[in-house]
């Protein structure tokens, strides 16, 4: 099966393969979250899926790269996805602000990452214990993808390098308010001298981000996978993908985070034409970065793809500012963008007419 390069014969997979997949493998995964024990964590995990669901739609896209491999390739991203939305719900509204909690949590992250790794008890620093064996269930599906993956161990160290800086943001940025700042410019220092020039908030962002792993295990699949291939993927994703990926992110939520007290790198920028020309330096950034990848037309059709699902989202409607700056940007991704853009706009009204997600607390 070929990976697809262009416009249509993605949105055609994207229809016919990815969405279909997402919708089962999740389907699976909400039944046993609606089963937890504990009334918290049940809680939690129901939510991260009802709210969350685009975050496995899009991660589900790399799962193409597999070629024949794509049913097992995208099994993991769901299952890693399901880990990373719902403990990010667990952090945001945590009954703790223990750092030490937040790193048990997402131990669970790394050992998804490692076939041989022993399951531990990740809920042992909080309240809430009795899961049901939910997150245990997550982490063995992924486990299992990656044990019967020959390529493995040629990607395991930037698998463990991208995850640990992934782990490593959740703690820092879930902390007590007066000392996330503190930690994060910190945590940036000790890698600033192997980065390209950028801001401490701007590398936590970079580090925010599931996309370079898809990429990742999703290539690994491919029988011409080369040795070369893990480093290359992994400077091409880290910073600038990533960091347009979350940067994105972080655009349309600046308004929500402002009325949930909640950290927001978008909201340290001195001006919003810096914030702007932030932006469009790492989508400029991104698309030289996947040039050299194999298939760079697949990874550029993603990073117009990022455009169009973060910019049509219904939040950037009520602000102004980021109203102005998602029009400048679809301008910049061009025709393809754009088409993502509407896509993601009819697709989404459509999918709130017929499903309707209850608010969430986040």
């Amino acid at each position: 099966m070929k990976v697809p390069t262009h416009l249509s014969t993605l949105t055609t997979r994207i229809f016919l393969q990815v969405r279909p997949r997402v919708k089962h493998y999740l389907q699976g995964w909400r039944q046993r979250a609606e089963s937890i024990p504990d009334p918290e964590l049940r809680r939690q995990a129901v939510m991260s899926i009802q709210t969350k669901m685009f975050h496995c739609e899009g991660g589900a896209i790399y799962a193409l790269l597999a070629g024949s491999h794509f049913d097992e390739a995208a099994r993991f991203i769901i299952a890693y996805q399901t880990i990373s939305d719902y403990l990010d719900n667990l952090c945001d509204r945590s009954t703790s602000l223990n750092p030490s909690d937040f790193r048990a949590l997402h131990q669970s992250m790394l050992h998804a990452l490692t076939p041989s790794a022993r399951l531990g008890n990740y809920y042992h620093l909080r309240q809430e214990q009795n899961d049901g064996g939910y997150l245990a269930g997550l982490v063995r599906t992924c486990q299992d993808v990656l044990a019967k993956l020959p390529a493995y161990p040629a990607i395991a160290p930037a698998l463990h390098e991208l995850a640990g800086h992934y782990c490593e943001l959740q703690v820092h940025k879930h902390v007590r308010e007066d000392q996330r700042i503190r930690r994060l410019s910190s945590w940036f220092r000790r890698h600033q001298e192997h980065l390209p020039p950028m801001t401490w908030y701007e590398f936590s962002a970079c580090t925010g981000s599931t996309l370079g792993i898809f990429c990742l295990i999703s290539h690994a699949f491919q029988r011409n996978f080369s040795r070369d291939l893990p480093q290359l993927i992994k400077k091409a994703y880290f910073p600038w993908v990533q960091g347009l990926h979350i940067l994105l992110d972080y655009l349309i939520d600046q308004e929500e985070d402002r009325h949930g007290g909640d950290l927001n790198f978008c909201s340290f920028y001195p001006t919003t034409a810096e914030l702007e020309k932030r932006l469009t330096h790492f989508y400029t950034s991104a698309d030289k970065s996947i040039a050299h990848l194999p298939y760079a037309s697949f990874h550029r059709l993603i990073n117009r793809g990022l455009l169009g699902i973060y910019l049509a989202d219904r939040k950037v409607d009520c602000q102004k500012e980021v109203r102005k700056i998602a029009r400048r940007m679809i301008r910049h991704g061009g025709g393809i963008a754009f088409f993502f853009f509407l896509h993601c706009l009819i697709y989404r009204r459509i999918h709130e007419k017929q499903d309707p997600v209850p608010p969430s607390d986040s």
